[in-house]
């Protein structure tokens, strides 16, 4: 029971979507920086292929793009199609991609509720479906063998904190999404569990990205204010959550969502 083994990921192949950029890029960067083979699929293929030879190079695992929009069905299944040609299975699928959407309460949009829901959910159960046999092939133990102490393929689904709080923001599919992907991912875990795949979610708090570029510019003090650790997320704190629930001590985590948050959801004051 040595941290060497107990928390590896070596050679353990991956497929982090959205993976080029943003907490889907630290992600990434977590399992390459640790030896795993990491496919990074999202719509911007540009992004995926920098985002990969520059992880490559850093080693010691590698980055692989496959890239796909997953607001068209045929992307999704395309995506896993290809994959099954490069890799007889799968150890751990991150569903990161996801959007938001801001907008005032009496203008908000059907198109904000359509494009926000495909993505951040239910592209979530697409993917997780089509890429269940890569995982089932993947995982060790179960099945036949119920009840013995093996490795389980893993989906982890990055949720957020908007998930579980009631937000000040108008960024009201983008919330629902959230709290519904955290209880697909618990409804996943009974149904996947079965086997032999853990599902599990991340509700993360602030982190540095595209989607919290314009906040942070504006209210980065204020928001550190109200998080007890005083501080925005760092890729460590996301990336080692990963590696935790990838790894044999995360072997036995199943149906939970553990928030990635520094405090925040518990320090609101009165």
């Amino acid at each position: 029971m040595d941290i060497s083994t107990l928390f590896s990921v070596k050679d353990k192949v991956v497929l982090v979507t959205g993976g080029a950029k943003g907490v889907g890029r630290m992600i990434s960067e977590g399992f390459v920086a640790n030896g795993a083979k990491v496919y990074i699929s999202s719509r911007d293929a540009k992004a995926c292929e920098s985002a990969a030879a520059e992880l490559t190079a850093m080693g010691p695992g590698t980055a692989h793009t496959i890239p796909a929009d997953f607001y068209k069905l045929t992307d999704c299944q395309n995506l896993v199609a290809e994959l099954k040609k490069r890799e007889t299975g799968l150890h751990v699928l991150v569903n990161n991609s996801g959007s938001i959407w801001s907008e005032p309460y009496d203008r908000y949009s059907d198109a904000a509720w359509a494009k926000v829901l495909t993505l951040n959910l239910h592209r979530v159960f697409t993917i997780t479906q089509l890429c269940t046999p890569l995982l089932e092939a993947a995982a060790v133990g179960g099945g036949a063998e119920r009840g013995t102490i093996g490795d389980p393929a893993r989906v982890i689904n990055i949720g957020s904190v908007d998930g579980i709080r009631a937000s000040a923001s108008e960024t009201f599919a983008y919330s629902a999404s959230k709290a519904g992907l955290h209880h697909l991912s618990e409804v996943l875990a009974n149904h996947l569990g079965k086997r032999n795949i853990t599902s599990n979610s991340i509700a993360c708090g602030l982190f540095r990205s595209s989607m919290t570029a314009a906040t942070l510019e504006k209210l980065k003090p204020v928001i550190e204010s109200a998080i007890p650790l005083h501080r925005i997320g760092a890729p460590q704190d996301v990336a080692g959550t990963c590696l935790f629930l990838a790894s044999r001590a995360g072997a036995y985590v199943n149906g939970a969502t553990i928030t990635v948050d520094g405090g925040l959801v518990i320090g609101g004051k009165l």
